[in-house]
């Protein structure tokens, strides 16, 4: 998108008087807040393959973040206890995976992210990430969520591929009943048929309306669970078109998985968006994400 392009997009907003995005909690992570005006970007591998690889992924999306001014959260699975086959890799597990983890937590001083599937990872993991996930089959899950509030961390909750977007209010009222407030509500597709999803961006709105930050996960958005017979398939060059238009309608965070070689990744690779690929595509975000803002202060201003 050119610079005339977001100087038409303001001005279009401006005729049809769009109102002001709803105010949403805020958090505090690594000198930056999440929501309001803020972009974040959480990006990294579906799984961790490796230390070496999880690593470079890091320390690249960390100096294109940093260039930017966004915040950067590494996200990375020690465990894909959802994959299609039970003969598909799972990553390390629990115990490696948070070693890997906390080492690149403490050498890149970057916050990072990883889900959970059971209640018991909880405690363990919130000793070393800063944002907990919770996967969107298990959001329903209260043990689990209970669970991840009761950490104290940045619970990411993803929207179910089966749920209703206003529903989401009861998995984070879970737990905020279980003391913590910190939540963030993420939308990653609603199931449209076999092997297919479709994002309804009006799903963005009315998860920020009720009253938390929301991600849009660009890249499970685009995955075709079980499409592949024994594993997801997916297309890549759809995320940032779906990417563009969330931006288009107002998200505090971005989440995509990448990989510097996706053919041959060890799990998702057909929807993880090439490691070369992702300084432009934060790039197009950021330029809608950013005249959406200054549009949404200058028609309310006027």
């Amino acid at each position: 998108m050119t610079l005339s392009l977001s100087r038409q997009f303001i001005q279009s907003l401006r005729i049809n008087k769009v109102r002001r995005i709803k105010i949403v909690k805020t958090y505090k992570l690594d000198n930056y807040v999440i929501g309001n005006g803020s972009l974040s970007v959480i990006a990294g591998p579906c799984s961790l393959e490796n230390f070496d690889l999880a690593f470079n992924i890091a320390s690249e999306m960390k100096k294109i973040c940093e260039e930017r001014g966004l915040l950067y959260v590494f996200k990375a699975s020690f465990d894909k206890a959802n994959r299609t086959s039970s003969h598909s890799w799972r990553g390390p597990g629990l115990e490696k995976g948070l070693e890997q983890l906390a080492e690149i937590k403490a050498k890149l001083n970057v916050p990072v992210l990883t889900d959970i599937h059971e209640s018991y990872q909880a405690e363990p993991v919130g000793k070393v990430v800063d944002v907990i996930q919770i996967p969107a089959f298990l959001c329903r899950q209260t043990d689990l969520l209970v669970a991840a509030a009761k950490t104290g961390k940045i619970v990411n909750i993803k929207k179910a591929q089966f749920l209703e977007a206003d529903d989401m209010q009861y998995a984070a009222v879970k737990c905020r009943e279980a003391g913590n407030d910190k939540i963030i509500l993420c939308e990653r597709g609603t199931m449209l048929g076999y092997h297919r999803l479709v994002v309804d961006m009006t799903g963005l709105i009315a998860m920020r309306n009720l009253g938390w930050p929301v991600m849009f996960d660009a890249t499970h958005s685009v995955q075709r669970p079980g499409g592949l017979g024994g594993a997801s398939g997916g297309d890549y060059k759809l995320a940032l078109p779906l990417a563009r238009a969330a931006a288009a309608v107002g998200i505090d965070a971005i989440f995509a998985e990448t990989h510097p070689d996706p053919k041959n990744a060890l799990s998702d690779g057909p929807n993880m968006i090439p490691l070369n690929e992702m300084a432009n595509f934060i790039d197009e975000i950021l330029i809608i994400h950013n005249a959406l803002k200054r549009a949404h202060y200058e028609v309310n201003e006027s």
